[in-house]
């Protein structure tokens, strides 16, 4: 399902035209991507948890030639699923 596909869903669920679900939708991944970028964990209870996970600086190879590279330790980000979604999943 992409971004149009779930608008048309919460707005047939919802009754809400697209364009408010959609406006809606767009808040809220920006609200969990402005508390991501700040360091906070965002937790949505029995549908899982947002957290933002250090990755240490590593060595890579470049595929082509060979070399050895540096990849350099940076922030992302990183879902775990709640016990809800497990279970709906399964």
């Amino acid at each position: 399902m992409n971004k149009a596909e779930l608008v048309e869903e919460v707005a047939s669920q919802t009754g809400l035209t697209k364009r408010a679900c959609r406006q809606t939708i767009d808040s809220i991944t920006s609200a969990i991507a402005d508390s991501l970028a700040s360091g906070e964990k965002v937790t949505l209870v029995g549908f899982g948890s947002f957290t933002v996970r250090k990755r240490k600086a590593r060595q890579g190879r470049n595929p082509q030639t060979g070399g050895k590279i540096q990849i350099p330790a940076k922030k992302v980000p990183k879902f775990e699923p709640g016990k809800n979604l497990k279970e709906a999943v399964a």
